[in-house]
């Protein structure tokens, strides 16, 4: 347990504790909307948040938690109106994100290439102590949202238009998702990078739906593996001098793989008990039927 004796391990612990929570509780969303690639593309407009928090000597977590949420309203105006040519406008949204990222960054004083690498791969170890209050605060947020509308969110996420015809405010759920997966993305930074994210969001959600067949039941087990690879994640980039975020993920990829070998067994058994429940039913109507007639005579 010496791994906890640093107080740098002890607010990566921390920070990667908050990540692997709020990362998949917004995934869910993400995945049930079909958008899971929606991360990938905050984390590029994020990118321009980096550079301007090092450009005006700010805080790069809160400058880019502004620009993300920005660039998420932008993303839900494109899929509203730019129906002909959204996709060419969201890419043009994506790559200018990151070029403005690299140009801010590289204009600062303050910045340089290796605190760019920091932001788009994760750097648990210099995790600051503000980073902390950021990153905590946020998360708040993330799961007060995510939690406190589960409902609404999961109504509008399954289907808009029965959600539309419910009077729920489809449009502003929508911002809301929109805006939660902003926050999220600049919270997961710092443990997993702007370029990985997406995946931390995903594939805790996408191995829970190899075994899970309830939104309630999947939402618990996707935060429970978020939370196990991030810490498992940093404990083994402590101990090996591997990059946290790239590690994180892969065992997140490994759980979603040992879930879908063993989800085929238990699909197997499944199907088995179904058909000796069916077979049970078939015996006894005949017998209820007879009995039926016994009476009737």
């Amino acid at each position: 347990m010496d791994f906890l004796t640093p107080p740098f391990m002890q607010r990566a612990l921390i920070a990667a504790v908050l990540v692997g929570v709020i990362a998949p509780a917004v995934g869910i969303y993400l995945v049930q909307r079909r958008q899971a690639l929606m991360g990938d593309g905050i984390g590029h407009i994020a990118m321009t948040g980096v550079g301007l928090g090092f450009l005006l000597s700010t805080s790069p977590v809160w400058m880019a938690t502004a620009v993300a949420v920005v660039g998420a309203v932008v993303m839900e105006l494109i899929r509203w109106y730019g129906r002909t040519r959204g996709d060419i406008a969201l890419a043009m949204l994506f790559y200018g994100g990151m070029a403005g990222g690299v140009l801010l960054i590289n204009l600062s004083d303050t910045g340089s290439n290796a605190n760019l690498t920091s932001y788009l791969f994760g750097s648990l170890s210099t995790v600051s102590s503000e980073d902390i209050t950021a990153i905590g605060l946020l998360a708040a947020f993330v799961l007060l949202v995510t939690v406190g509308l589960r409902r609404q969110l999961f109504a509008v996420s399954q289907d808009e238009e029965f959600a539309r015809v419910t009077g729920l405010p489809v449009r502003v759920l929508n911002l809301l998702i929109a805006v939660t997966a902003a926050v999220t993305v600049t919270v997961a930074m710092r443990v997993v990078g702007l370029l990985l994210v997406s995946a931390l969001m995903v594939v805790p959600v996408a191995a829970a739906q190899q075994i899970s067949r309830s939104f309630k039941v999947t939402f618990v087990l996707s935060v429970v593996i978020g939370v196990a690879v991030t810490l498992a994640g940093t404990v083994t980039s402590y101990y090996q001098d591997v990059p946290p975020g790239a590690t994180i993920v892969l065992l997140a990829i490994g759980v979603f793989i040992a879930l879908t070998l063993l989800a085929a067994p238990l699909g197997r058994r499944r199907a088995r008990i179904g058909e000796s429940a069916a077979e049970r039913c078939t015996l006894e109507v005949p017998a209820t039927r007879r009995a039926t007639d016994d009476v009737r005579v």
